[in-house]
């Protein structure tokens, strides 16, 4: 029997044990400014070794006790100690510590045995399952991104007190600054545990007021109009600006600067923002400290260049600033874009556009001298994509007008960042520019921030005569992140059931063709307006491909089948003549130019489209038709934008063939607001059915107008004016054969001037976008039908 030596050096970790490691209960409280989690205790860190006393062994063998999941041999592989070598007391120090830097033990001990060591180890637990209980503001999925201990990853305290602060942290980002986590354990079999986060969330903290020192041109309320930031109240249920966000805070010190200086104060300055939580916990007081400086205005503005082909006075006139103007910094940079827009078109596509400020603090003035050069050759290293979740890259990227390896010009990243936003699949785009690996090389980043690209819309209108009508449509702008385009729209209203399928491919075959198909079919109620139900169902094939930057071409086919049926007795002759099915293969395309400076929001540029639809003779009905608009915009300021639209079409039958009823033209209202749908034009004045025009000639003038509304209300308003006319009919319309007898209708037809104005307003709601029209029609024949009132409203999921 082998006798035990004695044992003549022993290290030991004395780190947390088990028992204490699964029995903690401490809690963790949000509070304004750093505190200590409550009850934290760090890890125990090694044992430190006293220095070597020269007694040294050689190891035989190193035996691992206490272990359950982790192997002896992975256990030895840790140790900076191996069989045959020489240990002391400093080598079994450093083994010690490399064991307990593993995080897989909550305690360890190495003491001599003979001519070996006996490494025992006591193992953290497993965890088996991380529940959450009592949160209702954050979803379990967000919580669970945010923490660091999953199922089967060993358990440490540690671990547990670094996720607590990230739960913390992620509910003061969401306003509950009272909220308290309390982690609890449950010991299971086989070394495992549970872990559950008890949380007490607490309310939100809202912000009960905003004050504002030191400022003099602009009152408390305006500025509280220009930060992002909202005082609490009960009719922002909704809203979540009126909670206290300290990154929110931060960017109101930025909109505020951004405020004064496009406003001549050129040396404002925000001195401080302090947030004073309420001792109940339930609410802030926030305090800016502002120091405005005085009031500025533009002097000199000179343009210099040395580049040939760059004329400064030239360059001058596309600068919208002069002296005596009041200091806007926003032009400085609108005054940069087009220099360098300027320079780009002429051929320097790597122009370096800087202006020097030269402030006369005596005369209070801006003085500016925009030096252009031709800058540096650079080359796009690089084109990252960040933020899309769900979009794919290649749908963000074939929009990009610049490619890696491409030589960097300003205007194609400006025109890439255009093409982007107009998709409508994001909320935000920002495209920015690094420096890259080399001096010759720049990266660019392309940041997105996605938003619901589903919609189910709802659209309803209201008339004396109608009632209420309405219609459902299910869309999806971004079908499995491809960019694809779906739509399923259902109309439910009581005059009209229609079921429309569109799919669009927009880069068909990985080219830049986009394609689609189209199924439909629709039945409606026409009895009011002229007296007959009609039916059209058909199918059809799209193409389309861009003509140049700004412009795009469409081709499509179809084949229809429609059919006038169920005409009333009473109706006019020319509706009882139309009755019966037709077949019809369209044939047809559009051009379009869009130069809008936002496809949302437009406040500058314009639009047009030319289309031509061709019944052909392959099938019954046979005519052309052709329809054009085109469409201004021009803005004053954020508030005030004009726009400008006229539209125009007209039909013709050939091959003998006059224009069937179904293919002429029926405006009002959505299309002439203040007039009912199909309520001007030609009518049967016998039998007051409306009978439509061949031709059509429509006109738009708006200008949005600003509601002094609070702005996270989304209420704007826009006045208006439509005027137009529409006429034109066949004689067929007028001269009928009726029973071999030749009978004279009595329509009227004048083409004759319509209009009317009102007033719109538009409410970006949180269900959806929210419309009411009220029009009056000023100018009108007697037999034309009005309507004053008009509602739709959508939303989105």
């Amino acid at each position: 029997m082998t006798k035990t030596m004695p044992v003549r050096m022993l290290r030991r970790v004395s780190a947390i044990s088990i028992l204490a490691a699964i029995a903690f209960g401490t809690s963790a409280t949000a509070q304004v400014g750093p505190t200590a989690p409550a009850g934290a205790a760090p890890q125990v860190a090694p044992t430190a070794a006293p220095a070597p006393t020269g007694n040294q062994l050689v190891v035989e063998r190193i035996d691992v006790e206490g272990n359950q999941r982790v192997e002896a041999e992975t256990v030895r592989s840790y140790m900076t100690i191996r069989e045959g070598q020489m240990a002391d007391a400093r080598a079994i120090d450093d083994s010690l510590k490399t064991l307990f830097a593993t995080g897989l033990f909550a305690d360890v001990s190495i003491r001599e045995s003979g001519a070996g060591l006996i490494v025992t180890v006591v193992e953290n637990p497993i965890i088996n399952r991380v529940a959450f209980e009592g949160n209702y503001r954050i979803d379990d999925e967000d919580l669970e991104s945010e923490t660091e201990l999953k199922p089967r990853v060993v358990f440490t305290r540690s671990r547990v007190q670094s996720d607590l602060q990230r739960i913390i942290e992620l509910y003061r980002r969401k306003g509950n600054f009272a909220a308290a986590i309390e982690p609890k354990i449950i010991q299971l079999p086989q070394n495992r545990v549970d872990l559950a986060y008890e949380i007490s969330e607490g309310p939100e903290t809202g912000v009960a007021s905003i004050k504002f020192v030191g400022n003099k041109a602009y009152s408390d309320s305006d500025l509280r109009g220009e930060i992002a930031t909202s005082e609490s109240a009960w009719w922002k249920f909704l809203s979540t600006n009126d909670n206290y966000d300290p990154d929110r805070l931060t960017f109101d010190r930025e909109l505020l600067r951004r405020f004064y200086l496009t406003n001549g104060y050129a040396d404002f300055r925000v001195l401080s923002s302090v947030a004073e939580m309420a001792p109940d916990g339930s609410e802030f007081f926030v305090t800016f400290t502002v120091e405005e400086g005085e009031l500025y205005t533009f002097g000199d503005i000179e343009v210099a260049t040395e580049l040939e082909r760059l004329n400064p006075e030239e360059l001058r006139a596309l600068i919208e600033i002069e002296d005596g103007d009041e200091y806007d910094a926003s032009r400085i940079d609108d005054a940069v874009d087009a220099l360098t827009f300027a320079a780009g078109t002429e051929g320097y596509a790597f122009s370096d556009v800087r202006p020097r400020v030269r402030r006369d603090r005596e005369n209070r003035k801006i003085n500016i001298t925009f030096r252009v050069d031709e800058g540096p050759r650079v080359y796009v290293e690089r084109i990252n994509i960040n933020g899309n979740t769900r979009t794919l890259d290649r749908v963000i990227r074939r929009e990009m007008r610049l490619a890696e390896g491409d030589a960097f010009n300003r205007v194609l990243l400006s025109r890439s960042r255009d093409r982007i936003r107009a998709l409508g699949l994001f909320a935000n785009v920002e495209v920015s520019e690094e420096p890259g690996s080399q001096e010759d090389q720049t990266v660019i980043s392309v940041d997105v921030e996605e938003q619901s690209t589903g919609e189910l819309s709802i659209g309803a209108g209201f008339s004396s005569d109608a009632g209420i009508v309405g219609d459902i449509a299910i869309v999806e702008r971004n079908l499995l992140g491809r960019g694809q385009f779906l739509r399923l729209r259902l109309s439910l209203s009581g005059d009209r059931q229609q079921i429309d399928l569109r799919f669009t491919e927009p880069y068909f075959m990985g080219r830049n063709l986009s394609a689609g198909i189209d199924l439909f079919g629709t039945e409606s109620d026409f009895q009011d307006e002229s007296g007959y139900d009609f039916q059209r169902t058909g199918a059809g094939v799209r193409f389309g491909f861009p003509m140049g930057e700004f412009s795009s071409l469409q081709l499509r086919t179809s084949y229809v089948r429609e059919e006038i049926k169920n005409v009333s007795s009473r109706a006019s002759l020319s509706v009882l003549a139309a009755e019966g099915v037709a077949d019809s293969h369209l044939v047809g395309y559009t051009y379009s130019i869009d130069e809008r400076d936002d496809p949302e929001i437009p406040t500058s540029g314009y639009t047009f489209f030319f289309d031509q639809t061709a019944g052909t003779p392959l099938g019954d009905n046979r005519f052309l038709a052709t329809e054009a608009g085109t469409a201004f915009f021009h803005g004053f300021d954020e508030d005030f934008v004009l726009s400008l639209r006229l539209d125009g079409g007209y039909v013709l039958g050939y091959d003998g063939q006059d224009v069937r009823l179904n293919n002429r033209f029926f405006k009002g209202g959505s299309s002439f607001r203040g007039f009912e749908p199909s309520g001007v034009g030609p009518r049967d004045l016998t039998t007051d059915d409306a009978l439509g025009g061949n031709a059509y000639a429509i006109g738009t003038a708006q200008i949005s107008v600003p509601l002094f509304l609070p702005e996270e209300l989304g209420i704007k308003g826009a006045f208006f004016t439509e005027f137009g006319s529409v006429g034109v009919s066949d004689e067929q319309d007028r001269l009928l054969v009726v029973n071999n007898v030749l009978t004279v209708s009595n329509i009227q037809d004048d083409f004759a001037l319509r209009a009317s104005g009102g007033f719109s307003i538009f409410w970006e709601s949180p269900f959806g976008p929210v419309r009411v029209d009220l029009a009056e029609a000023f100018i009108k024949e007697d037999y034309d039908k009005t309507q004053f009132f008009r509602f739709s409203a959508g939303t989105s999921f």
